[in-house]
């Protein structure tokens, strides 16, 4: 059964090492390398996107590798909340991780 007014938000949509072909939805230079789900559900609490963790989920189009989701309030366009999502993981991490990019 389908939450109603919720988004998946996959870790593959933020992830800068993974192609457009892959699954991801927002530009490299706002992705992220390698986000957990805990950080996805800590940057989407801070935006007040009440996150859920499903963490025995797999990506469909990767269905051997169990990565998780997180659902979020579907407060807007997806591919706007995964680049915040990404942003707010970026300034979680701090300075060294944009140094890295």
């Amino acid at each position: 059964m389908r939450d109603r007014g919720k988004l998946v938000i996959w870790p593959v949509y933020l992830d800068q090492t993974k192609s457009r072909s892959s699954g991801r939805i927002i530009s490299r230079k706002n992705a992220i390398k390698e986000p957990q789900l805990n950080e996805i559900k800590e940057a989407a609490r801070q935006l007040g996107l009440n996150p859920e963790v499903e963490p025995e989920k797999a990506y469909p189009k990767s269905w051997w590798e169990v990565s998780g989701r997180v659902l979020v309030d579907d407060n807007g366009p997806k591919t706007v909340l995964a680049k915040q999502i990404a942003l707010a993981i970026k300034k979680m991490r701090g300075p060294e991780s944009s140094a890295k990019t």
